[in-house]
């Protein structure tokens, strides 16, 4: 308590020029570390990130970050090695992160120098429009784009169904407008089972999914005895509840591992056939593995994902501790919530879960370490960052933010495009034909 108002007295004693120069200098000291910060991001993007989890998923649960901020700075320090001029400039403390931010998405190795020049006479914000308006003035003839449209998909070794493609903009809009539309009504659906809570939207793999299956359902709808879409896998039982070899394949798709057909039924229908010699002998009756009411008292218990540090609450998978074709029963205290990446970390990716009391579990590494359920950061404070800065010619005027003056955004954009020109007319020869330099529309600003 007496520290805290030793510090305020401190700073009630500042001058207002005090203060405007220590938070100037503050600031630069803050970019110059977020520059080496994404430095870093680069280089565990690159070795790839523990947990079995992407990059920034892991910044997301380790540093603090909402997913969306954690994607943003992988990406721009994806992009930081390849601008040599701005990585100095913004590991000196002459740029802001928002301004790096902003040239990542149209600087070249090439044209890094003079987006540069430009970025040090705008603020931020003026430095956001332009970018955004010069990268709707420099989109290529909608003939092209039509002609370039495609779906592609195959099946990756690993059994994933990998799927790429380019739409022409109104037809890649209606896609979007889709997605959007499934994604709603899945947090809706989701709402609905526990209580309201205003949750992340699913991700965009989800809405697609559940896109695909809305409008299977919607056909099987017209045919006789149709029912929604299913994942139909055929397992041998021997390979199910033990390491004993035998056959697990998707219906009409690639073979699958042991473990995946296990964790796949660990929440999901399951029906039992006989056969000998190639011959069909019984058929059961299908059953859900995970009762109804049985479900909504995991779901009333866990209210999401039980793997420390996720937040996911909604498309979850009921997980068996000991599966059920090993023994394992089908009641409370031998199932928890998981969502589907951590799922597959516990089946596939060697991690493992144990029971403690009092409807805790502890989960650990494939190692054999525990997971920390929310890991601290150790202290910081601005002293520690300007010692850490120290080699650095960082005062109150090392930042620029541009001299004040109204954005000019047709003369901005005219100057980006004739930067891209430049870049054009440099190219190898024959790649020239690939450059277009659009003229810029009248009445941009």
């Amino acid at each position: 308590m007496h520290v805290v108002e030793r510090e305020n007295a401190e700073l009630g004693s500042l001058t207002v020029a005090d203060l405007e120069d220590e938070l100037a200098t503050l600031a630069s000291h803050i970019y110059a570390g977020m520059c080496r910060w994404l430095e870093l991001v680069a280089e565990l993007d690159r070795r790839g990130a523990p947990a079995g989890c992407s990059c920034a998923e892991w910044l997301a649960w380790r540093c603090g970050l909402t997913a969306r901020t954690a994607r943003e700075h992988v990406r721009v320090a994806r992009r930081l090695g390849d601008l040599p001029r701005i990585r100095t400039a913004f590991g000196g403390g002459l740029l802001s992160y928002a301004k790096v931010r902003a040239l990542a998405r149209i600087a070249e190795p090439e044209t890094d120098e003079e987006l540069l020049e430009l970025a040090l006479n705008l603020t931020a914000a003026q430095l956001e429009r332009a970018v955004r308006a010069y990268r709707r003035v420099t989109t290529e003839e909608a003939a092209a784009v039509q002609a370039a449209a495609y779906v592609d998909w195959h099946w990756d070794e690993d059994g994933s169904l990998v799927i790429s493609g380019r739409l022409a903009p109104e037809d890649g809009a209606v896609l979007l407008q889709a997605l959007d539309t499934a994604r709603e009504t899945l947090r809706a659906r989701a709402r609905g089972l526990d209580g309201g809570s205003a949750e992340p939207r699913p991700t965009n793999a989800e809405a697609l999914a559940a896109v695909a299956d809305s409008a299977l359902s919607a056909g099987a709808a017209g045919r006789s005895g149709g029912e929604r879409a299913q994942l139909v896998v055929h397992v041998d039982e021997t390979a199910l509840a033990s390491a004993a070899e035998g056959g697990c394949e998707i219906a009409d798709g690639p073979a699958i591992a042991p473990e995946s057909a296990r964790r796949l039924g660990c929440d999901s229908s399951v029906v039992h056939v006989s056969e000998q010699g190639g011959r069909t002998l019984s058929i059961g009756r299908k059953t859900r593995s995970i009762p109804p009411a049985l479900r909504r008292v995991l779901t009333r218990r866990d209210r999401g994902c039980r793997f420390p540090g996720c937040e996911n609450r909604h498309f979850v998978d009921a997980h068996h501790v000991r599966h059920w074709a090993r023994g394992g029963e089908t009641a409370l205290g031998n199932l928890l919530l998981l969502c589907r990446r951590h799922h597959r970390l516990v089946h596939e990716g060697g991690y493992s879960v144990e029971r403690l009391p009092g409807d805790r579990f502890r989960f650990r590494d494939p190692w054999g370490r525990p997971v920390p359920d929310a890991p601290r950061p150790p202290p910081g404070s601005p002293d520690c960052l300007r010692q850490g800065n120290q080699p650095l010619p960082i005062d109150a005027a090392t930042y620029r933010s541009g001299a004040g003056d109204s954005l000019d955004l047709d003369l901005a954009v005219e100057a980006l495009i004739a930067v891209n020109a430049r870049l054009a007319r440099n190219a190898i020869p024959d790649r020239g034909n690939e450059a277009r330099l659009v003229t810029p529309p009248v009445g941009l600003g």
